[in-house]
């Protein structure tokens, strides 16, 4: 699933034949005050570079290199993100691909979709919907299923990412996370274990894994606000719920207005154009939500960058 023995596997499989379509994403290692944080150093993973514009793209390749395809082709539910990531691999392969995204995806995120040449099905207010119409969908074509955070190769090929850092810069002391179903958090707290703190950031308004940690296990949360259309899934997924509670000591909210403000300001000051759900773990520092150590080197993953750039001015 997601220990280190697969995770290394996934990642040795890209570097071998798919090095032009997962690339190794750059790691900004720069001085704290240089974000205006009180802490040694600041680590930025720039994965909103990876092919397709976030780190789906990982998970979506390692899903369909692991299985055969059949004639017809791969189906995913999605926000957009992992439809997208689910198409460019689809491409890459030589497969057809059909995405199911509900309402709240933005038109930037479709159009990217159809410019990668995947059937496209707008369906229902919220990806719950989504995967609904797409679960009965693939029923009757027999295509495989990738799901969006909740699958073994997806959170291995997730996991690829965080092994990516340990590689460029070594061990950080903390590593801050966007969550949303769970499958990014899933693959790095799957590589770092008790090695690295790793930190689960969710916007108030999408509270799927503080939520289940209240209840302690997965439940059905309403979502909404600045980052529904990345963060959007309504419960946790269960591999990343298992991987969590061995991992993962800390579960914070972040509010839209620092959410928004983080992202700005990455563009505004360093030029990173990402979406709202990349610019949580920044939040969370200049917010004070999380507060480091002054000795701290502390990784802030950009996970997405699929935004309408108008939405920067």
């Amino acid at each position: 699933m997601t220990d280190r023995d697969n995770i290394e596997r996934c990642l040795r499989t890209f570097q071998a034949g798919y090095g032009h379509f997962i690339h190794q994403t750059p790691l900004w290692q720069l001085p704290g005050r240089a974000l205006g944080v009180d802490c040694a150093e600041v680590w930025l993973k720039l994965e909103h570079l990876q092919t397709g514009g976030s780190f789906k793209a990982r998970g979506m390749l390692n899903r369909l290199l692991s299985n055969p395809i059949p004639a017809s082709g791969v189906i995913v539910a999605s926000g957009g993100n992992a439809g997208i990531a689910t198409a460019a691999a689809a491409r890459e392969l030589g497969v057809r691909c059909e995405v199911f995204v509900p309402e709240v995806s933005t038109p930037a995120k479709r159009a990217k979709l159809a410019a990668l040449g995947a059937e496209v099905v707008v369906t229902g207010a919220a990806y719950a919907d989504a995967l609904k119409a797409c679960l009965a969908r693939q029923q009757e074509t027999g295509a495989l299923l990738t799901h969006a955070y909740d699958q073994p190769e997806v959170l291995a090929g997730a996991g690829t990412l965080a092994a990516e850092i340990e590689q460029q810069g070594g061990l950080p002391d903390s590593v801050l996370v966007s969550v949303g179903g769970g499958g990014l958090i899933g693959g790095v707290a799957g590589w770092f274990g008790q090695r690295s703190r790793v930190v689960a950031l969710e916007p108030e308004l999408a509270p799927t894994l503080y939520k289940a940690r209240e209840a302690g296990e997965p439940v059905d949360v309403a979502v909404g606000g600045i980052a529904a259309d990345s963060l959007g899934a309504k419960r946790i997924g269960g591999l990343s719920w298992d991987v969590t509670q061995a991992h993962v000591r800390d579960a914070l909210l972040l509010t839209d207005e620092s959410i928004r403000a983080a992202q700005l300001w990455l563009w505004k000051e360093l030029k990173l154009a990402v979406e709202p759900a990349a610019a949580l773990p920044l939040a969370a520092l200049q917010s004070g939500r999380y507060r480091p150590r002054a000795d701290e080197k502390v990784c802030l993953i950009l996970c997405g960058a699929n935004l309408d750039p108008a939405s920067l001015n």
